[in-house]
């Protein structure tokens, strides 16, 4: 299979691709909690991301302890790289979300009338605080492992650099949700630069699992 490190060292490409993986999702996964919580009133609605930020970066750190650990296992990695395929084509779509839909979330994260109507994510179909804590649970659930997932498929074998992909991740889910979620609604293509390593990432950990599955495979079968 194609092998980016056959270009640059190991480390360099590692590092890179987690940075991408990071940036992506973490974006993603702040517009995620920002659609969540925009049909709540004022009130309630920064209790709502505060709560979205916070479940992400327990669930980033929990799923941590795990799953490096899993891969290890024979046939998880293959499992991993399917579900990351997934991941992309779920990715895909929210790429694809409607502009009313991206400038609700701003909005929401923001605190702020950034379109002047009046209104801070007005047109949000209206919710209570319980429907959108348990959309956000859910959204975060799942994002995380994605996360942590692509993460470790990307610097398995590169521990330090994981780490640091981990940490990175944390803290711009933490400390800067609502610009990175900006940053990609203006400049998309970084988004696409995201997917696209996290595509590259999925393959090569299919191929990989492939790989260790086959032979005990083959040796049942024969």
């Amino acid at each position: 299979m194609f092998d980016l490190s056959q270009f640059f060292g190991p480390e360099v490409v590692a590092f890179l691709m987690v940075i991408g993986i990071d940036l992506a999702l973490a974006g993603d996964n702040a517009i995620v909690i920002g659609l969540a919580a925009a049909g709540l009133p004022k009130e309630q609605r920064n209790k709502a991301i505060l709560l979205g930020v916070l479940a992400a970066t327990v669930l980033r750190i929990a799923f941590a302890l795990v799953t490096t650990q899993l891969l290890q296992i024979v046939g998880l990695l293959l499992a991993g790289g399917i579900l990351l395929l997934w991941v992309c084509w779920k990715m895909w779509r929210e790429l694809r979300t409607s502009h009313e839909e991206e400038q609700a979330a701003e909005e929401a994260l923001e605190d702020a009338d950034l379109d002047k109507d009046g209104t801070i994510a007005g047109k949000a179909p209206r919710k209570t605080f319980a429907q959108a804590a348990w959309q956000i649970v859910i959204a975060d659930v799942s994002m995380s492992l994605d996360n942590v997932l692509a993460v470790a498929g990307a610097a398995r074998e590169h521990p330090y650099i994981l780490a640091f992909g981990l940490l990175l991740s944390i803290a711009l889910m933490g400390i800067a949700a609502s610009y990175i979620a900006r940053l990609l609604q203006r400049y998309r293509w970084i988004a696409y630069v995201g997917l696209a390593i996290i595509l590259y990432v999925s393959l090569k950990m299919i191929y990989e699992g492939f790989l260790e599955v086959y032979p005990l495979v083959n040796g049942a079968v024969g």
